[in-house]
């Protein structure tokens, strides 16, 4: 007998078991390039702008998900932000849970869902690959210095 469930936190809940999801969230974020601290998560779950999905065995904290509506001028998706899984735990037992994150974002309005995901949960997702997103550090060009002039003799 299975005693998984995936529930979804309602925003008033979310202190309440904030520190038994964050350590989640800390290792999954640790793989990121910065985009996301743990703090960033949790004000925009308060504020009610993105929601929080966990999943719990056996009364433990297994698995936790930030998902996020966006809405493109055309197009309205449910983008999962940090999807991660207990050391302890199998992200496949998780994955088949996905159906009920998808009736959620029918719920909102949404026809798609779209992942910020490493190439690793790519290729095991087996999701289509619609575009890939690059990156590169940029930075201010420093004011060229200028040069003295020498005087010619002669």
């Amino acid at each position: 007998m299975t005693t998984q469930k995936v529930l979804l936190v309602k925003p008033e809940d979310v202190p309440d078991i904030w520190y038994s999801v964050k350590p989640l969230f800390e290792e999954a974020l640790n793989h990121s390039t910065g985009e996301l601290l743990p703090a960033d998560l949790l004000k925009a779950l308060l504020n009610e702008r993105d929601y929080l999905w966990i999943g719990v065995d056996e009364g433990d904290i297994k698995s936790a998900l930030v998902v996020e509506p966006i809405k493109y001028p055309r197009k309205h998706v449910l983008r999962i932000l940090v999807w991660t899984v207990d050391k302890s735990s199998n992200f496949d037992l998780w994955y088949k849970y996905l159906y009920l994150i998808e009736g959620f974002g029918i719920k909102l309005g949404c026809t798609h869902l779209e992942a910020w995901t490493r190439k690793g949960l790519v290729r095991k997702l087996k999701w289509d690959h619609e575009y890939s997103v690059i990156s590169k550090p940029i930075k201010p060009k420093q004011p060229r210095k200028r040069r003295r002039r020498t005087k010619k003799h002669g």
